[in-house]
């Protein structure tokens, strides 16, 4: 039964408008909190210029199988380029209690200056980090530096800060210089909400039947390392080899060296390339045919596609890097190797293969959504 509670929440994060994992943590983070609390979801309807967006062409097409609670008041309203929309949101969260703006691109800077000037300080914000600095703000110096700007301006008018590592808390601390005190750390929820589908038969959809499936998931990115993983499966065992098949889903938006890698690969006919945008309905059957997952990153805050793993209780073999030693350090599926190194990836890869059992591992308590929301409960009310 909901417990009543006359405390208000609002949540600022992105619509499933622009469809992305911050999208879906939104969703999921408020459908939690709505269970003790009133909550309203503040989300934006364009986030930046449509054409400045890699896959602008479903912007606003995708379907999602995910939807918010009935209990939870959303306003998609939000625009990147409208400033009325902006004082329309802070009239929204100046009614709340405390009010959670998601942060993972400095893109929306601008926005949240707007709101938290406008509330007039009615309202107690919460700034929760996914991302220190994006990989691709981090890599041009203009972005940079605009994002470390932007960011200190917003984060003085935050009363405490969220991340879901104990890496992004020091991270964080010491790059903008903001006292751990008021950096709580809280796990990351699993993305729990895709079906699990018979696996013989998803085998059998991706082509895979009776193969041994080893599976990387997501936006191709320089540091997902997927050259590495590209380099470990033609090293591997000739029986791994002739038994197996690796599949890469995802866009690649910035890697094209890893397209290239894979279409010259001497293995090119046991490597699945799937170059789209994996849409919700699609994501069982890839989750569901695997044997393992590999994320083989050369850093990470977090990894949502780590989070449907675990849901989905596959073993994992991740690189050593950031906020995943914490993420999956209490997922008993989870294999670590040192980020780059390819003989340990292959060595990881042969331990896998040969286990070859159909063991499914449990997800960590603190990782459930119920918990997760008992924790915000602790520390923002």
């Amino acid at each position: 039964m909901k417990a009543e509670n006359s405390f208000s929440i609002s949540v600022i994060g992105p619509s499933t408008r622009f469809l992305s994992g911050i999208s879906y943590y939104t969703i999921r983070l408020c459908n939690a909190l709505s269970e003790k609390n009133k909550i309203n979801a503040i989300l934006f309807r364009n986030m930046l210029p449509k054409r400045l967006f890699p896959g602008w062409k479903r912007i606003g097409k995708t379907e999602v199988c995910l939807t918010i609670a009935p209990d939870v008041k959303v306003s998609e309203l939000l625009d990147w380029y409208d400033p009325f929309s902006w004082a329309k949101g802070a009239r929204i969260a100046r009614k709340s209690d405390v009010t959670i703006i998601q942060w993972w691109t400095s893109s929306i800077a601008h926005i949240y200056l707007a709101i938290i000037t406008l509330s007039g300080r009615k309202t107690h914000f919460v700034m929760e980090f996914h991302e220190v600095v994006d990989p691709l703000e981090y890599a041009i110096l203009p972005l940079q530096l605009y994002a470390k700007f932007m960011g200190r301006i917003i984060r003085g008018a935050a009363s405490m800060f969220i991340v879901h590592s104990e890496h992004d808390r020091h991270l964080i601390a010491s790059q903008y210089n903001i006292q751990p005190s008021k950096i709580s750390v809280i796990p990351h929820g699993l993305y729990d909400h895709y079906p699990v589908l018979d696996r013989k038969s998803s085998k059998r959809k991706m082509d895979a039947d009776g193969k041994f499936v080893i599976l990387f998931f997501g936006l191709l990115r320089p540091y997902k390392g997927v050259t590495t993983l590209i380099e470990a499966f033609e090293k591997s065992d000739r029986n791994i080899q002739d038994n197996s098949v690796l599949i890469i889903a995802g866009e690649a938006w910035e890697d094209k060296e890893s397209v290239i890698r894979i279409e010259q690969s001497p293995l090119r006919d046991k490597i699945v390339m799937v170059n789209r945008y994996i849409a919700d309905e699609d994501v069982p059957e890839f989750f569901s045919a695997a044997d393992i997952l590999v994320l083989p990153y050369t850093r990470a805050s977090q990894s949502g596609v780590a989070h449907i793993g675990i849901a989905y209780g596959l073993p994992i073999i991740a690189s050593k890097v950031g906020g995943l030693i914490e993420s999956l350090g209490s997922y008993m599926g989870t294999c670590f190797i040192e980020a780059s190194d390819v003989n340990g990836l292959v060595k990881a890869l042969k331990d896998q293969y040969e286990k070859k059992n159909s063991l499914r591992y449990d997800p960590p308590s603190e990782m459930r959504w119920e918990q997760v929301a008992e924790r915000f409960y602790d520390e923002i009310i």
